[in-house]
């Protein structure tokens, strides 16, 4: 009986594993960092066309991930602004998940950047790889990536300058 039970669980946590290795085979190394992602930006303040590539090894990361619709994501330009303008040793990047093209167009997301004072780059996620790879559910959502692309720190909601500060330093 015992044995029975023995390889009962043995073969539950490879079902686990095999799960797991579904879900982050793509998006994480063995090192646990983030697989690089080439995101298309938006031709907006700070932002030339192009793509980003997000994270980039070698460099603390802080991407927040946004939508147009969010009230609090509105709140949370400010702060952005002030940290992207003091970091210049970080890549500061805002990454949108909504669907650019379809029910919200580049144009849109560049007049809100602008209205809002975005003066970093600004990618969207067309196929949301970035966005599952980070697990950001829910918007807007903080990630501090350390230069070997692992993950630091991960927040949902309104983020101070100062919070965004410390959760930087903390990657360094």
């Amino acid at each position: 009986m015992r044995r029975r039970d023995l390889l009962a669980g043995a073969a539950g946590l490879g079902v686990a594993g095999l799960g797991a290795g579904a879900v982050y085979g793509g998006s994480l190394g063995g090192d646990g960092a983030v697989a690089p992602v080439d995101l298309p930006r938006i031709e907006a303040p700070g932002s030339p066309t192009g793509t980003e590539t997000v994270p980039v090894r070698g460099h603390v990361t802080l991407v927040e991930v946004f939508a147009t619709w969010c009230s609090v994501c509105k709140r949370s330009m400010a702060p952005l602004s002030e940290v992207a303008a003091s970091v210049a040793d970080a890549q500061v990047v805002s990454v949108t998940n909504e669907p650019v093209g379809q029910t919200v167009t580049e144009a849109d997301v560049a007049d809100w950047w602008r209205d809002h004072g975005g003066d970093w780059p600004v990618a969207y996620d067309p196929e949301l790889t970035l966005t599952e790879r980070l697990d950001a559910a829910g918007v807007p959502y903080t990630v501090v990536l350390d230069a070997d692309n692992r993950i630091v720190s991960a927040a949902r909601g309104h983020q101070s300058a100062e919070q965004l500060r410390e959760r930087i330093a903390a990657a360094r």
